[in-house]
């Protein structure tokens, strides 16, 4: 799985950060979406694929191995 952000696009809502923490964190200043690890390990799949759907402003991109993105 790769994990791609568009912080020109968030929000800041951050559902992402309280959805899975060992990925994605939000950054002091604007409050904006940081990817902390575009490759999660497999444990956290799960989660970031719950993240992608929960983002209101639809920023994360997740590709799975041998697929297109989908956000």
């Amino acid at each position: 799985m790769d994990v791609q952000v568009d912080r020109d696009r968030c929000l800041g809502a951050g559902m992402c950060a309280l959805t899975a923490p060992q990925v994605f964190d939000q950054d002091e200043d604007e409050g904006l979406v940081t990817l902390l690890n575009a490759r999660p390990p497999r444990e956290h799949h799960a989660a970031v694929r719950v993240a992608a759907g929960v983002c209101p402003a639809s920023v994360i991109a997740v590709t799975e191995q041998g697929s297109s993105p989908a956000a």
